[in-house]
């Protein structure tokens, strides 16, 4: 009987090494994909300086640096969803998790009414507007679509992430704390990714 207590510890133990293992190494992949277009912004910063900071000025501060805060308090929350959970108090668990989901939300729709905003002045990848300016604004204002738009696509993810992990919290899934963290790591390299996004792109000007 202890021998096959001893056996399914180990087992569970392996495997929640094994996950995290996995995730770490998504995490990598991640890391590669937006560290080139990193490589790229900055190739094309260095040719074309002055333009950029041009058209860097179009972009609204304002909400960048509350999209900032927005995601820096979403790390937080997730985080105090996990000790939490840890800790055996699940009604925080929940509520944390609701305040980090709530919170990307926030995000996404000052991302909307930024982009709209973009749009409807016709600074957009073919835009009239974007077709009249010069070729390092156009490089800027792609550049912006294609990394802010990639990072906008894993704020939602990791909101839908969130959001089955929600399910798993409230049934109480015995594995949930696990499953717990490897979505928290997630949602902590979205805000990472930001922080390098927001001073590339609106804090040049």
């Amino acid at each position: 009987m202890n021998e096959t207590v001893k056996m399914t510890s180990e087992a569970h133990h392996t495997d929640e090494i094994g996950t995290k293992l996995g995730m770490w190494l998504f995490l990598f992949t991640e890391l590669l994909l937006f560290g080139g277009m990193f490589i790229l912004y900055s190739i094309y910063r260095g040719i074309h300086s002055h333009e950029f900071f041009l058209a860097a000025s179009e972009l609204d501060t304002f909400i960048g640096t509350v999209n900032t805060l927005v995601l820096l308090t979403s790390s937080l929350t997730v985080a105090l969803s996990i000790e939490a959970l840890r800790r055996g108090n699940r009604k925080l668990s929940i509520a944390m998790l609701i305040v980090t989901i709530v919170f990307g939300f926030l995000f996404m729709f000052n991302k909307y009414f930024e982009w709209n905003t973009k749009i409807h002045h016709g600074i957009y990848p073919g835009g009239e507007v974007l077709l009249s300016m010069s070729d390092g604004e156009m490089l800027f204002f792609n550049l912006y679509y294609v990394m802010t738009g990639l990072h906008g696509i894993h704020v939602l993810v990791g909101m839908v992430v969130l959001s089955v992990m929600l399910v798993f919290v409230v049934k109480g899934n015995q594995s949930s704390v696990i499953k717990l963290e490897n979505s928290g790591l997630y949602w902590h390299l979205v805000d990472i990714i930001w922080i390098f996004l927001f001073p590339l792109f609106y804090l040049i000007s």
